[in-house]
């Protein structure tokens, strides 16, 4: 391939390889196959002037071998692909300011270089369908923002007040650019969010022999292995296994399914428990969560309820421009002043401004590392008054720690006790098992398969055989409630005294109490600073969900500052939990982080995702926060706040500049040019204002504030 370097700057590279160098669909497959080098981050593609936008690791020999690539490319190198996210993204982002930037270069190429006559015809041309469309408002009776459009600019053109007429049509054009702009880039973030990035899957050969294959080689027919934890690849049908497959991200439905032989699945559910041998009955494109997506994609109903509710503003103030209007003639029997009244359209402005508050938020929350799928969840979030965190791995680490480990009776020593709850408990994945496990490799103690095959039910605990007696480990709930194992007083009274600030892990041995592994989550170290400031920002309610016992969930608030909470909670209490206090008139965000978050996630208000969160959270939650700093809670709620602050003062602002110009037409003091003038330069200037940021360097950064706060604990 031939090209030339454009620039070179480190990190970032961009040759140009010419205007037919290769078609817009090649470009996509020239980006993938320079994605393929693992020191390749990003390629954007523009088949317009043949340039390739390369992100890179900077260093001079990856330059190199990017040049030794590119200039191995021939023709017949280059095949069609589909874009991904980003390169979506992208595309709309710069169709978006090329269209901006072509009306704006039309208009004033126009006014600089075409004589008056051909200007008027243009305007009459243009002006067609806003005079249609107040038509067809008009004969279906209604008074809306369409309606004073096509008015306005009808008045104006029987005036000959043609320059007045282009400029109230050249902004409302802007406006319905900026709309166009911002549902495009959230349908195309809730796409983003949708899609699944699964590059490779275990394929089953007729043998039962397991082989990792990326996911495109998949055909029809084919046998995968799906595992717990794992998100479901394709559509298919279960052949071998059974397990519980959560699909909140395709019916809503907040509880597991049980899947057996027979039943189907579908691609973007979660695997919560077991294992399944799905045959695959379509893939990619032709699956129902692509489907879903596509469905979302041509939806119209994704617009921010800001956007919403500044359109049924404008259209609420339509009949008192009208009325004012017509008060104006008959009282003055001057068309002119009439029509500066009419002239003056505080739709223009509010529609304008609103989207742009939107979109500067949206890109502010990108900015910070926060990807939001809509205006109207920052606006929720603005308004909520109430938090539910999620303890494990939310408020802390999720990483566990054994500190205690208490025999129950004189059976089994503190070691044996340890050694047991280790060997049962190697078999999962889970946080606090893997610290059992990696306790009693730190103290050397060794465990062989001293026990049966384990069951493991979820959110409860393990039943297994353990040197042929039955024995169960887990929860408090599971152990005195579903499996009545009995506990005596001086248990009790032992229970209380010894364990009473630590989560406590249940190990019981032949129907008997045998012991207990006390176990400490350490909250995040930021974690009591962001509750404070959430507090100092409005939200009223701060409760914490766990799992854990009353003690160490009593333990974990105080030392979290925090004054409700629930402790043994339930997967399926979560979600009952958040839509309690949404009938109570609560405004709701959920913050978590787990499969058995996914239900409380999708009941709330406006839930968020961790970071490191599940993939189904990831789905369902209508934030994610793309760092694993808690204190981006506190920014966001900032932005969100800051972002309704700006369009309330917008709407004021228009209301008062925009009212002073129909008093002043009224009193004839202004002429309709010198009043469309004023109203649109007045539009614009608001416009701007609306594209400023909101959050300012200290609401961005919490390290001097959290630093002051540990220097006053420590005095």
């Amino acid at each position: 391939m031939k090209y030339q370097v454009m620039h070179d700057s480190g990190p970032r590279l961009r040759v140009r390889a010419g205007q037919w160098a290769f078609t817009k669909e090649e470009g996509y497959g020239l980006a993938s196959l320079l994605l393929d080098q693992d020191f390749i981050h990003d390629v954007f593609t523009s088949y317009r002037n043949g340039s390739i936008l390369i992100y890179y690791d900077g260093e001079v020999e990856n330059k190199q071998r990017i040049f030794d690539i590119l200039d191995g490319i021939t023709i017949d190198d280059l095949f069609e692909a589909e874009p991904t996210q980003t390169q979506v993204s992208k595309e709309i982002t710069d169709d978006f300011y090329w269209n901006i930037s072509g009306m704006i270069g039309r208009r004033l190429l126009g006014k600089w270089f075409l004589p008056m006559p051909i200007r008027n015809a243009i305007t009459l041309y243009r002006a067609i369908k806003y005079i249609w469309n107040g038509l067809d408002s008009l004969t279906s009776f209604r008074v809306d923002v369409a309606l004073l459009d096509g008015a306005a600019v009808t008045g104006a053109l029987l005036q000959g007040q043609y320059d007045p007429a282009s400029s109230m049509m050249f902004l409302l054009s802007i406006s319905d650019e900026l709309e166009h702009y911002t549902v495009q880039k959230a349908k195309s973030t809730l796409k983003d969010s949708l899609a699944l990035n699964i590059d490779t899957v275990w394929l089953v050969d007729d043998d039962g022999e397991e082989k990792q294959v990326p996911a495109m080689d998949i055909d029809k027919g084919d046998r995968i292995k799906v595992r717990m934890g794992d998100v479901v690849p394709v559509d298919g049908k279960v052949v071998d296994g059974e397990g519980m497959v959560n699909e909140a991200s395709m019916t809503g439905e907040p509880l597991a399914v049980h899947k057996t032989n027979g039943k189907t699945v579908h691609a973007g559910t979660v695997m919560e428990e077991g294992n399944i041998v799905v045959e695959v009955y379509s893939m990619n494109k032709e699956t129902r969560l692509n489907k879903i997506i596509d469905l979302i994609e041509n939806s119209e109903d994704l617009k921010a309820e800001t956007q919403g509710k500044a359109e049924r503003l404008a259209d609420s103030i339509v009949p008192y421009s009208f009325l004012a209007t017509a008060l104006t003639y008959l009282i003055t029997r001057n068309a002119s002043k009439a029509l500066s009244v009419l002239m003056v359209d505080f739709s223009c402005a509010i529609k304008l401004t609103t989207p742009l508050s939107v979109i500067s938020a949206m890109r502010e929350a990108s900015d910070n590392r926060m990807m939001v799928k809509g205006g109207k969840f920052l606006e929720h979030y603005a308004n909520a008054d109430t938090i539910v965190f999620d303890k494990t791995g939310t408020l802390t680490n999720a990483t566990p720690k054994v500190v205690d480990v208490i025999p129950m009776s004189r059976r089994y020593k503190r070691d044996e006790i340890l050694r047991m709850a280790a060997c049962i408990e190697e078999h999962f994945a889970h946080s606090i098992a893997t610290s059992i496990v990696n306790q009693a490799a730190e103290e050397g103690l060794k465990h062989d398969e001293d026990h049966s095959e384990v069951e493991y039910i979820v959110a409860h605990g393990i039943v297994t055989e353990y040197d042929g007696k039955r024995a169960v480990i887990g929860s408090r709930h599971f152990l005195f409630d579903d499996e009545k194992i009995k506990l005596t007083k001086t248990q009790e009274k032992k229970i209380e005294k010894e364990a009473a600030e630590h989560s406590v892990v249940y190990l019981a041995i032949d129907g008997k109490l045998e012991g207990l592994i006390c176990i400490d989550d350490p909250v995040r170290e930021e974690a009591k600073y962001v509750i404070e400031e959430l507090k100092s920002l409005g939200i009223e309610n701060v409760i914490m969900l766990t799992g854990d016992g009353e003690s160490g969930a009593k333990a974990g608030a105080k030392s979290l500052g925090i004054t409700q909470y629930r402790s043994q909670v339930l997967p399926e209490d979560k979600s009952r939990i958040v839509e309690e206090l949404k009938a109570e008139g609560k405004t709701v965000i959920m913050v978590g982080d787990g499969i058995n978050d996914s239900p409380a996630l999708a009941a709330a208000d406006v839930s968020v995702s961790m970071k490191h969160s599940s993939d189904i959270a990831r789905e369902v939650a209508d934030i994610s926060l793309l760092s694993d700093d808690l204190y981006d809670l506190v920014t966001l709620r900032k932005l969100s706040v800051g972002m309704l602050d700006k369009i309330n003062t917008n709407y004021r602002n228009i209301l008062v500049f925009n009212g002073s110009l129909l008093v002043l037409g009224v009193m004839g003091l202004i002429q309709p040019a010198t009043s469309s003038m004023l109203h649109n330069l007045s539009t614009m200037i608001f416009g701007a204002m609306s594209t400023k940021s909101v959050l300012s360097d200290r609401d961005i950064s919490n390290d001097i504030e959290v630093e002051a706060i540990q220097v006053a604990d420590a005095s």
